[in-house]
């Protein structure tokens, strides 16, 4: 349970999902953890309940980024962990049907709160000498058809500049990597049909079962499913890890399922009047 023990941890969008999530097992596991949110009530409450530090937080404005990591050093004196991970569905709609506001804002959320992220964590893990920097992306970013357009782009520039980014702070000591969820069941699902936080947490009993027969593992991805991921990134036992897109999707984006691909091919062997095997 120590597995970072000693280490100062930076969590956007911790308040509920997969970082609320995350916010506990990194407690759990020993770390010092500042939660960044716009959710005030929840981030007071989740910090509250694990001795976490809150911070309200616009990942999408930098004067809030750079104050967040600013207060978490002021607090503990350094910082060897940020996980970007602040997030929501964004616009969605046919191409032609997507107002420019709607782009600005969701690549504002999932693009730029990425980017001020890395920005002004990057300085201070520099001087350290150490430093992990976990950014949440998707398979979304993988393969197309798995989220709206807009989001599905913010996701693919994310890996990017993950990948690009960790050839420069590699050079430092500090490590950039991403994690791709498939589908994993959070309020953000009856977040993107507008409905409020908590009534958002109401929908996750039915997103399970929409999501448990997605991938070959029957069961649908869990918001812990990541944080063990993040877990593993932000400890030393990932030290060798730099530029990788890291998928957690429990085989969603590997092709068929076998069982379709199975009933498929007996279908056609029925209709070439050919025996089944």
């Amino acid at each position: 349970m120590d597995r970072l023990k000693g280490k100062v941890t930076l969590v956007t969008g911790g308040a509920s999902g997969i970082g609320e999530a995350t916010v506990r097992l990194f407690v759990e596991e020993g770390a010092s953890v500042a939660l960044a949110d716009l959710q005030d009530d929840r981030g007071q409450q989740l910090a509250k309940e694990t001795g976490a530090t809150y911070l309200h937080a616009d990942v999408s404005r930098e004067a809030d980024v750079k104050a967040m990591v600013d207060e978490a050093m002021r607090r503990f004196g350094r910082l060897d962990c940020l996980f970007n991970n602040a997030g929501y569905a964004g616009v969605g709609g046919r191409i032609e049907q997507i107002p420019v506001g709607g782009f600005d804002d969701t690549m504002g959320v999932l693009v730029r709160g990425v980017f001020l992220g890395m920005k002004h964590a990057a300085p201070v893990m520099k001087r350290q000498g150490a430093g992990s920097i976990i950014s949440t992306a998707s398979v979304a970013g993988l393969r197309t058809g798995l989220g709206p357009h807009v989001y599905s782009a913010a996701k693919a520039a994310v890996i990017q500049l993950t990948r690009s980014v960790a050839m420069e702070l590699g050079e430092s000591g500090v490590r950039v990597n991403c994690i791709c969820p498939g589908g994993i069941a959070t309020p953000i699902f009856g977040k993107a049909f507008g409905l409020s936080p908590d009534r958002a947490d109401d929908t996750i009993p039915l997103m399970k079962g929409v999501l448990e027969n997605l991938q070959p593992i029957h069961r649908p991805g869990l918001p812990q499913d990541i944080a063990q991921a993040a877990l593993w990134l932000a400890s030393d036992e990932s030290s060798f890890v730099n530029g990788h897109a890291l998928v957690v999707d429990g085989g969603l984006t590997g092709g068929r399922l076998w069982s379709e691909s199975e009933q498929r091919r007996q279908m056609l062997w029925s209709a070439l009047g050919l025996p089944s095997t």
